[in-house]
């Protein structure tokens, strides 16, 4: 596909304050000389802000990184993930088209699109909300016919399914992602036929699902507020306006039972008591993951069997490196039944000393 700018531009563009700082944090990642490497992670800030990418916008990165205009030019046309045209203000829709999902009906999903959004792709709602585009393999070739909208997939998807999502998000509510016929993930559509035991007690969701539902991330774009994180290789101050790797808190008075943010659960600075509950009866919990829960705040088999789907998606996205234990392993469950003074198989075992 031959892939030109779009034939109007603004006149200039300027990273915001907030977005310069993680743009000039993204820079200290790499050796003096080596900017240019930053080329992707800039113009897709550029896009994230704008919505799509402008020619300002290319040149501006360019500048910031020395490089030649033509050189940030040519990354911009070769990726398909730059938009080089206005996009809908609300969301862009991506119909995979390839063999899978044609065979199961993404004609159907283009029809939807060229008409509640505009007849041909690339080209904006009449309200400037959507626009629309056919693309290449998605890679969720089991859940076809599917959409990308936004960051996230909305799969097993319908004619009349993909009309009421478009309607949903004109009125500014955000339909949760993933499939969309009740299935939990990728098994069969008949059901699962082994491994059925991640059944009981599952979430009512896949975790993918339930995190971007949860911190609402699905159609949202970046605006700015992450922290910006200097490579903690490099020495000297953090650039101008950028926000430093936070310090590690201290395990005493920085945390409370209270939640003070959207889904976070009960949290204690130390165990009830004195005593914590040995985490490590719970199936999939070792030594490292007991600490990195300690860390957090989690101390006890009480404290995980109360969570619901929020707070096991906020814990789970402050478990860096253990994401997607906790429905995997169904911790809830298995803390419940611990915490009511029962066993479980797995616990009979830690304590008689057979798991190390």
């Amino acid at each position: 596909m031959l892939r030109r700018l779009h034939r109007d531009q603004p006149e200039s563009f300027a990273f915001t304050p907030a977005n310069h700082a993680w743009a000039e944090a993204q820079l200290s990642k790499f050796p003096e000389g080596r900017q240019a490497s930053a080329i992707i992670p800039l113009l897709w800030r550029a896009q994230e802000q704008e919505g799509w990418l402008t020619r300002p916008a290319i040149e501006h990165v360019a500048r910031m990184l020395g490089m030649d205009y033509i050189r940030a030019l040519e990354v911009a046309t070769f990726y398909f993930m730059f938009q080089l045209h206005p996009v809908g203000s609300v969301a862009n829709i991506q119909i995979c088209g390839t063999t899978p999902c044609m065979l199961c009906g993404s004609e159907d999903l283009v029809g939807v699109c060229r008409e509640k959004i505009a007849e041909i792709p690339h080209t904006l709602s009449a309200d400037g909300k959507f626009s629309w585009e056919e693309v290449e393999c998605l890679g969720a070739c089991t859940n076809a016919p599917m959409a990308q909208i936004g960051k996230d997939y909305y799969e097993d998807l319908t004619a009349e399914r993909l009309a009421w999502i478009i309607d949903e998000l004109a009125a500014g509510r955000v339909p949760p992602p993933g499939p969309q016929n009740g299935r939990f993930a990728s098994e069969p559509l008949g059901g699962p036929t082994t491994l059925k035991g991640w059944e009981k007690g599952r979430l009512p969701a896949n975790a993918s699902v339930t995190l971007a539902t949860a911190i609402g991330d699905t159609v949202k774009r970046i605006d700015g507020s992450e922290v910006a994180l200097r490579a903690p290789w490099r020495d000297g101050p953090a650039p101008s306006g950028a926000l430093a790797k936070p310090k590690a808190k201290a395990k005493t008075a920085a945390r409370t039972a209270e939640a003070v943010e959207p889904g976070k659960p009960a949290l204690f600075a130390a165990p009830k008591a004195g005593k914590a509950d040995d985490l490590k009866q719970i199936k999939g919990v070792g030594p490292g993951l007991e600490k990195a829960l300690n860390d957090l705040g989690v101390w006890h088999f009480a404290q995980i069997a109360s969570w619901n789907a929020e707070e096991v998606a906020w814990v789970d996205a402050n478990l860096v490196k253990f994401k997607g234990r906790i429905g995997r392993d169904n911790w809830v469950e298995q803390a419940k039944l611990l915490a009511a003074g029962g066993q479980t198989e797995f616990s009979k075992r830690v304590k008689k000393g057979d798991v190390y």
